[in-house]
């Protein structure tokens, strides 16, 4: 993508009722948002995270589907995300806000049981062992979301990395939390749920012409 287009994008999501975009400071100093996204969607629906969501396009399949759940995606990237903002507002989409941020800064974000469920789609597996602190499942990580979670909150990881998947599962196993389903090829298992192979991102589909493996899992931190 050419630093022209980026800047578009930049400038147009500024305009977009359905993008937040606090600074660093903001966040750190006390973010308006937090323990308050109700207002921001004017009802008490319960909210759904997508974690690093790239062009946003999950997040808008899933609030298609499910008009009275608010989802939310984060992703640092706002010139990925503006196409699924963009996208939100033509189909109007009033259940649906994206928000730039960094993940690490999650838990001041949201409040104490703020979000009902969490979505971490096809994350950069961060493989080299120096990168594990920005492995989205760490421990550092599952700490914060089980922090934001309400008590029966759901946390699905979907991925075509068979190290992330591994390094996932040895970590749950571990710590002692709830694994309520895990497979390491959904498309290939009669007993998937459906509403995860209904909804592919546009890598997801990709990967299937590839006949590359999608591993999933799905489960509740407990501490």
């Amino acid at each position: 993508m050419g630093s022209k287009n980026k800047l578009k994008r930049f400038r147009e999501n500024e305009t977009f009722t359905n993008v937040i975009q606090p600074t660093r400071k903001e966040v750190l100093d006390g973010f308006s948002l937090k323990g308050s996204w109700h207002t921001f969607f004017k009802n008490n629906n319960p909210i759904i995270l997508e974690l690093g969501c790239g062009k946003g396009e999950y997040t808008i399949a899933l609030a298609r589907k499910n008009p009275n759940i608010n989802y939310i995606g984060i992703d640092i990237k706002g010139a990925r995300f503006w196409r699924g903002a963009k996208t939100a507002i033509e189909e109007n989409l009033t259940n649906v806000a994206f928000l730039r941020s960094q993940i690490e800064l999650i838990d001041l974000l949201f409040d104490e049981n703020e979000v009902t469920e969490i979505w971490i789609t096809f994350p950069d597996p961060q493989i080299k062992f120096t990168r594990t602190v920005h492995r989205l499942t760490n421990a550092d990580f599952l700490k914060k979301y089980h922090q934001i979670l309400k008590p029966e909150g759901i946390v699905n990881l979907k991925t075509d990395s068979e190290f992330m998947h591994g390094y996932t599962l040895g970590l749950l196993h571990g710590e002692g939390h709830e694994i309520l389903y895990a497979h390491h090829n959904i498309y290939n298992n009669s007993q998937a749920p459906k509403e995860v192979t209904s909804t592919q991102t546009f890598y997801e589909s990709q990967y299937l012409e590839k006949e590359k493996p999608i591993t999933y899992i799905k489960f509740r931190i407990k501490y």
